[in-house]
């Protein structure tokens, strides 16, 4: 496997909760700092609770700012701040949260926390982001329309910016060798389904010859391949034509519009379906 696609697997060490909640108990004794958007939990060592605070104001307004969303006077503040818990260690994480040991991390969108432990730059430079993206992209769109994974996903892999430096790169490169996963599949797979380790999977593709061609992937290869390519498209779309029309193409969606038409609204000439995305994003990727 291309080692720079080990870089997007960051989603499998999370647990992405919609029905879950975390329960704030007296025994865990938690002090709290207080942002303009944040509030920091945390049970010991303040000096990495006070860097994921600084650092959490700076990504909500670099990511409202990157995804063209339009501020909303009380939009985050008072009593709507986002909660930050920071268990001291991974064991009591896992101990208090009863998340299976591979858990990195727990993000409830509809109560707008996030829960995770002290484990260095990770959290700070990868993780974080990752989840405010999600937060901010979901009060953007909200929960009603259907938006497909990629997008949801490509947003806040795409806001991680060690993975922002490289993602091109990575997909210029599975795109060159015809190892990428077909439009088609972007748009339709559920992720779900590739949970069998040692199994072999066989998926489409197209190569850059426009041919058809056939794909021989494991569950891992198969998921790390999908949110890469999430990530190529959904930077793809800003810096090709701007968060302005990536806005409104996502206002587009919420309002109950089908891909295709929000294509159409959005990107007018430039994308009309999937096809003239998919077309559009492969010649994007043989650029230098």
């Amino acid at each position: 496997m291309n080692v720079k696609a080990l870089k997007f697997l960051i989603i499998l060490n999370i647990v992405l909760a919609t029905g879950w909640s975390h329960a704030v108990t007296a025994e865990e004794n938690w002090q709290e700092l207080k942002g303009e958007h944040f509030i920091v939990y945390f049970i010991q060592d303040q000096k990495f609770a006070k860097d994921a605070l600084d650092k959490a104001e700076v990504y909500y307004r670099n990511i409202a700012s990157d995804l063209g969303y339009a501020r909303y006077a009380d939009f985050w503040l008072w009593d709507k701040r986002v909660k930050i818990y920071i268990y001291p260690d991974h064991t009591s994480f896992i101990k208090t949260t009863g998340q299976p040991e591979w858990s990195q991390g727990i993000a409830e969108y509809r109560k707008k926390q996030i829960v995770s432990y002290a484990w260095s730059k990770d959290f700070l430079e990868s993780l974080l982001p990752h989840e405010i993206a999600h937060l901010v992209f979901r009060d953007f769109i909200g929960f009603k329309s259907e938006i497909p994974l990629w997008l949801d996903e490509g947003v806040a892999q795409r806001e991680e910016e060690p993975k922002r430096r490289t993602v091109k790169m990575a997909a210029k490169d599975f795109y060159e060798k015809d190892l990428l996963l077909s439009m088609k599949d972007m748009m339709t797979m559920n992720l779900d389904d590739y949970k069998e380790t040692g199994r072999v999977y066989i998926r489409a593709t197209r190569t850059k010859k426009g041919e058809p061609g056939v794909l021989f992937l494991s569950a891992e290869n198969i998921i790390s391949t999908y949110y890469l390519e999430a990530a190529s498209l959904v930077s793809f779309l800003i810096e090709k034509y701007g968060s302005d029309s990536f806005a409104y193409f996502c206002r587009e969606l919420r309002d109950g519009k089908s891909l295709e038409d929000a294509f159409r609204s959005a990107y007018a000439i430039y994308i009309k379906d999937v096809e003239d995305l998919d077309l559009k994003w492969r010649r994007y990727l043989q650029e230098d």
